[in-house]
């Protein structure tokens, strides 16, 4: 099990919290984990950390302008804990320029479940779209993008949006939560019903809307298989 923090706007427009134990399953922690602490994104009163965002806040997203915060998502990433996935014990990141200049500016870290929107020819010619969201990890070189166990306990968030969009945290694009479809979630029956409990906004998997961009891995594109 694992405790997740959430905090969100209520249909009245108040800010509401709550803390929850659930599993500590792929699903449920990948909706939380995208941006480690001190990761800066543009609001309507300047940058922000990640940390300092709060639901009802407006941030700026790439093809939507400033949108509303409706809900910010958090849990503790433990390195070394017993029984979890070695991935949730890890952060990367990302060196001041590594993927052009001021991509990202300063250093940016992030929690094990980013996906960084990516454009390639090789993406248009596999899979016909422009453009797909990629997990982080994918891009670790060992030397501008790497894989670190922080020393102790680090705090990661996602935040969302009535839907997805398309984020930026120090320069460097990504996406806000979204599960995806109902089969890409993994989740059935008293699963499904707790995970939708940690999404107040929404009362089924549907209401969350559709991707932006489809998601896929590198691998994928190394064998033109679109996930």
């Amino acid at each position: 099990m694992r405790r997740y923090e959430v905090v969100h706007l209520t249909p009245d427009g108040d800010i509401d919290e709550f803390t929850r134990n659930a599993p500590a399953h792929a699903s449920f922690e990948d909706s939380f984990s995208s941006l480690a602490r001190g990761a800066l994104l543009k609001t309507d009163r300047g940058m922000v950390a990640i940390e300092d965002i709060l639901p009802g806040d407006k941030v700026e997203t790439v093809t939507n302008g400033f949108q509303t915060v409706c809900w910010r998502g958090s849990m503790t990433l433990v390195p070394g804990a017993s029984g979890q996935d070695s991935r949730m014990g890890k952060l990367i990141r990302v060196a001041a320029d590594a993927l052009g200049i001021g991509r990202p500016m300063p250093d940016l870290l992030l929690g094990p479940s980013a996906r960084l929107y990516h454009r390639s020819p090789q993406l248009q010619r596999v899979t016909g779209h422009e453009a797909a969201f990629v997990p982080a990890v994918d891009f670790v070189d060992g030397v501008n993008i790497v894989e670190i166990t922080p020393q102790t306990p680090v705090q990661v968030f996602q935040i969302g949006f009535m839907s997805h969009e398309r984020i930026v945290a120090n320069g460097v694009e990504l996406d806000s939560h979204n599960p995806g479809a109902r089969h890409e979630l993994g989740l059935r029956g008293d699963h499904l019903a707790l995970y939708l409990t940690l999404f107040p906004h929404v009362e089924r998997i549907e209401d969350f809307g559709m991707l932006m961009h489809p998601r896929l891995s590198l691998h994928d594109l190394d064998f033109g298989v679109v996930a």
